[in-house]
């Protein structure tokens, strides 16, 4: 008792000191060229929220966070408009305002799509395109990839530090801060949040730190902070393999191609261990091929981005029978289109957040232990930041707060897919423990982030934004509440 009374406390007195930062300085609104816009059927407006960059340092530097405000048209509207940031960490915002026509709920309520500090349209922008390069390099060059990425991220810190961007300030707090002070300077007396993945925990710290004016939320495929994503990585890539086969064993004719897959599956990634493997690719616009060296590492990469695909789960099977049957080449060779065209990225933002809420926090002997549990899946590099790169990257870890649980009555709709392999429905599971208001729907054979991106999942926001405390109702094929 004594110490849920001194948790509590706790809250309190981090909630008074956020309220005093805040008051402390005035966010500005400055307006902006669009870097996307709505269907010119609707009134678009696009401005920089501008803040400082750190919060206890209220007087120094400021950055200028883009967002985009689109009206809906609809005369009878409601005045409590309907707030979007992105995942990753890392990931744009802004992008999704050139569909909002296509959201069912932007039928009665405007749209804002905000840009988190750092990432892609934000000034500054924590780019790292030394990373990207370095990775190329490692594979032009057969070097160790591990190694180089601490050379790329090394520069990059310093080229950051360099122009006097403070890399701690680029947190969670910070960033559900920004929201609240978006809020704040448009003058919104109500709002309803999204959130996706990392920004799903980013909109549970808003509802801890400022509850006061928020009418609803959803959550769709969340990461809550207080989870140590690292520590349980593997199980969840782990179900969601065991759900392909499992449909597999169930639904399939072709016994002599499926048959046990699952043990073959395991077979095959337990016995290749550290085995290396070549393939001759030639980059785009290059006149001579290299031959690049791979491993399980890249093979078990390819086929997780398959699970991130709704469209791609069906073909996971027979990508995986190709694969144990060493016709590789197409895979690999898709696979490295990605890695050769991919181009600069927030990754500095990525790391920053990452390191200092996630990291810092995750501990490296219970990490290992699970490649001891699941060694057909051993060594797997199942996230771009770790130790050795958050040693690197040197940030200060964010406030022990960010690991306790996030208790509230708002109302908040929470959606998974039963085959994504990042965040699993235990997550939702979790929230809804400490959020008796909460509602979970899990869509059958979907992976990651299933409420925004399928029409089904559309539809249900619609309705639960429209009446958040009204019990929401699946058809139990596509979805089911529980």
């Amino acid at each position: 008792m004594k110490r849920i009374i001194s948790l509590i406390l706790f809250i309190s007195l981090f909630q008074q000191i956020t309220t005093a930062q805040q008051k402390s300085y005035t966010p500005k609104i400055e307006p902006c060229a669009c870097a996307f816009k709505a269907d010119s059927n609707y009134k678009t407006r696009c401005a920089y929220l501008i803040v400082p960059e750190n919060r206890n340092k209220p007087n120094g530097k400021t950055i200028k966070l883009p967002f985009i405000y689109v009206e809906s048209n609809n005369t009878n509207k409601h005045k409590d408009p309907v707030l979007y940031t992105a995942g990753g960490p890392g990931a744009s915002s802004l992008h999704g305002v050139t569909f909002i026509h296509n959201r069912a709920f932007f039928k009665d309520r405007d749209y804002i799509a905000f840009e988190q500090r750092g990432t892609w349209y934000a000034q500054p922008r924590l780019d790292c395109f030394e990373v990207s390069d370095a990775i190329k390099d490692a594979y032009r060059k057969g070097l160790n990839k591990d190694s180089m990425i601490l050379v790329g991220v090394k520069a990059c810190r310093k080229r950051l530090a360099a122009q006097g961007i403070d890399l701690s300030a680029y947190n969670t707090i910070e960033n559900a801060a920004d929201i609240e002070d978006l809020r704040l300077a448009l003058n919104i007396d109500s709002i309803n949040l999204i959130g996706i993945s990392y920004s799903g925990g980013l909109m549970m710290t808003v509802m801890r730190n400022y509850p006061q004016h928020i009418r609803s939320v959803v959550l769709d495929s969340a990461l809550p902070g207080y989870v140590n994503y690292e520590e349980d990585a593997m199980f969840s890539i782990n179900e969601a393999f065991n759900r392909i086969f499992d449909n597999c064993d169930r639904d399939s004719t072709n016994k002599e191609l499926y048959g046990n897959l699952k043990q073959r599956f395991q077979q095959y990634f337990t016995s290749i261990g550290d085995q290396n493997f070549y393939i001759n690719y030639k980059e785009k616009d290059k006149p001579d091929s290299i031959r690049i060296k791979y491993t399980r590492d890249e093979l078990i990469d390819f086929l997780v981005d398959q699970l991130q695909s709704n469209a791609e789960l069906k073909h996971l099977p027979f990508f995986i029978t190709q694969i144990i049957a060493g016709n590789q080449k197409q895979f690999m060779t898709h696979y490295f289109d990605g890695v050769f065209s991919s181009g600069n990225s927030a990754n500095g933002m990525r790391y920053s957040m990452y390191c200092s809420e996630q990291i810092a926090y995750a501990n490296q002997s219970v990490i290992d232990k699970q490649n001891d549990i699941f060694p057909f899946l051993a060594g797997y590099h199942f996230n771009n930041v770790d130790h050795p790169i958050c040693s690197c990257w040197n940030v200060k870890p964010e406030d022990p707060i960010a690991k306790i649980p996030v208790f509230s009555n708002i109302p908040t709709l929470l959606g998974s897919g039963d085959t994504d392999p990042y965040c699993r429905p235990i997550y939702n599971d979790l929230i809804r423990h400490y959020m008796p208001n909460s509602q979970r729907v899990l869509f059958t054979d979907k992976t990651h982030a299933p409420l925004l991106n399928t029409k089904y999942g559309d539809d249900l926001i619609a309705e639960f934004i429209a009446n958040p405390y009204q019990k929401v109702v699946t058809n139990g094929k596509d979805a089911v509440t529980y």
